[in-house]
């Protein structure tokens, strides 16, 4: 039989997922803005680029507040 996945171990995974998708977002959003891929890139690059920083920054802190184990009494 196979064993149930420890939650530490998924948690971990996707905060790391989220970190790395975050700094692919953060990469492309710099891409566009130097390319000019699209007409309005500072515009376009600079709201993907943001996104990516919350998602790679800000993101992964609130979960692991949210996770955390509550304190023994």
């Amino acid at each position: 039989m196979t064993e149930p996945a420890d939650p530490a171990r998924t948690r971990f995974m996707v905060i790391t997922l989220l970190r790395v998708s975050g700094i692919v977002l953060m990469l492309l959003g710099m891409g566009i803005m130097a390319t000019g891929m699209i007409e309005p890139r500072d515009i376009v690059g600079g709201a993907i680029f943001l996104a990516g920083a919350l998602d790679a920054l800000i993101m992964p802190r609130f979960l692991i507040r949210r996770w955390r184990t509550p304190p023994v009494s």
